[in-house]
């Protein structure tokens, strides 16, 4: 079961990516898409959504590319699911009836309340600086496909 879009699971994964590279660096949209081993046009929309919410900026011309836009620091991941998927999975009904709630909950409303907000508490509290650090610390891969690396963040 995925809570999240493959947009927004790939917007993550670049967000990770450029919160690993040293501060103000643009980086190419193609250099990370094959780094992670996504579609250079998919990720190109997906990074366009995420400059249109303040996440990235972006920067045209034979040194341009993409960069964070604020510190590492400062962007949540709930930002990013927010940005790209919208806040509905942390505020709608597991089963998508309308009105769930106290008052009228449908058979899993408790448990996926509890659930939800324990998600939503998780995302809003966990960095892009976290979550780069962690996927360097422990050598972990942020693609999907077994052929790509493990996580090596430029130096």
């Amino acid at each position: 079961m995925t809570v999240l879009s493959k947009s927004c699971i790939y917007g993550v994964q670049a967000a990770i990516y450029l919160a690993s590279l040293p501060k103000s660096e643009y980086v190419s949209i193609q250099e990370v898409a094959g780094k992670l081993n996504i579609s250079f046009h998919f990720l190109t929309k997906v990074l366009q959504i995420l400059t249109q919410a303040g996440i990235m900026i972006s920067y045209r011309g034979p040194n341009g590319g993409i960069a964070l836009a604020r510190p590492s620091s400062s962007v949540s991941l709930a930002d990013i699911i927010g940005a790209i998927d919208g806040t509905e999975v942390f505020t709608e009904c597991l089963l998508g009836l309308p009105g769930c709630g106290h008052a009228d909950p449908c058979p899993a409303h408790e448990q996926w309340t509890s659930m939800r907000n324990r998600l939503y508490h998780i995302c809003k509290t966990t960095t892009l600086e976290e979550l780069a650090t962690k996927a360097s610390e422990l050598n972990v891969r942020l693609a999907a496909h077994p052929l790509v690396q493990h996580f090596t963040p430029k130096e």
